[in-house]
C-alpha cells in the first residue's frame, strides 16, 4: 500500500539566473517525523516553498495525495500547513484574530469577515493559544505589540488550529527559551489528543540549524547548494553526514 502524501519528482528551480533546487527528488510518507538540515542559503526554505506549492518549479512534479497541485482544490490544498520563519503575521489584526486566520480555508466569506470585525467566536483559537504557551492577557493584542516570541507563539497556533495532515516548518524554534522549545517541540511532533484539541498533523517537515534537536525525529535530510546530499534513519546520522553539509 502506497502510504506516499507527497512528492517531488526532478524538482529544479532556477531564480533569475540562480539554480536554488537541483534535481530534487523527495517522498514523505504518511507519519514520518523529517528533520531538514542544512546552511543558511543551502535551499531550505525554498524546499518548503515547493512542497507547500507557494513556489511553482520551473522543472519536475509536485504530487499531494498522488495529485499534482493543479488537479487539488483550496481544501485539499490545505491539508499542509506551513509555520514561516518570517511568520507572515497580519500586523494590524489581534493574536486571537491570526490564530483564527487559520480556519478560513474551511469556513466562507462570511466567516472570515466576522473575524476581521472581531465577532467571531474565538473558542476554539483560545484554546491552541493555551497550548502554546499564550497568557490571556495577550489574545486581543495586536500583533505589532507582541514579542519575537509571543509572534512565534501566534503563528504556531494558527498552524496547529489548521488541523492539516502534513507540517512544514522553518526553524519554529528561534526566539524561545529552552523550556518553550520543549514545549512547542512536543506539540509539533506528539500527534495526540487534550481536551479534544488536536495538537499536530500525524506527519512534518522541519528545517533546522540545532543538531541537539534532532530527538524525535525518525529521518533526516541534508540539504547543500539546493541538493539533496542524504536522507537517512535519524538513527544513523554520523559526522561524515554532517561534514558533506557544513
Amino acid at each position: 500500500m502506497n502510504n506516499t502524501l507527497l512528492e517531488l519528482k526532478n524538482i529544479s528551480y532556477k531564480y533569475k539566473n540562480n539554480l536554488i533546487l537541483k534535481k530534487i527528488n523527495l517522498k514523505i510518507n504518511s507519519g514520518e517525523k523529517i528533520a531538514l538540515l542544512g546552511k543558511s542559503g543551502s535551499g531550505k526554505t525554498t524546499l518548503i516553498s515547493v512542497l507547500n506549492g507557494t513556489i511553482k518549479p520551473t522543472q519536475g512534479e509536485v504530487k499531494l495525495f498522488n495529485k499534482s497541485f493543479e488537479e487539488l482544490d483550496r481544501k485539499q490544498k490545505n491539508k499542509i500547513t506551513t509555520i514561516w520563519q518570517d511568520l507572515r503575521l497580519i500586523e494590524d489584526l489581534s493574536a486571537e484574530q491570526n490564530v483564527n486566520c487559520g480556519l478560513l480555508a474551511e469556513n466562507n466569506f462570511y466567516f472570515a469577515f466576522k473575524n476581521l470585525l472581531n465577532i467571531s467566536s474565538f473558542e476554539k483559537a483560545h484554546k491552541y493559544m493555551q497550548l502554546c504557551r499564550l497568557h490571556n492577557s495577550l489574545y486581543d493584542k495586536k500583533i505589532r505589540n507582541l514579542s519575537g516570541g509571543q509572534k512565534k507563539r501566534v503563528a504556531i497556533a494558527r498552524s496547529l488550529i489548521q488541523g492539516s495532515n502534513i507540517l512544514l516548518a522553518d526553524e519554529p524554534f528561534n526566539n524561545l527559551d529552552p523550556k518553550l522549545i520543549r514545549i512547542i517541540k512536543s506539540l509539533l511532533l506528539e500527534n495526540v489528543d487534550k481536551n479534544n484539541t488536536k495538537k499536530s498533523p500525524k506527519t512534518a517537515l522541519v528545517a533546522l540549524h540545532r543538531l541537539d534537536l534532532l530527538k524525535d525525529f525518525d529521518k533526516v535530510i541534508g540539504i547543500r547548494d539546493g541538493k539533496i546530499f542524504f536522507n537517512i534513519k535519524r538513527t544513523s546520522l554520523k559526522k561524515l553526514h554532517l561534514d558533506k553539509i557544513y
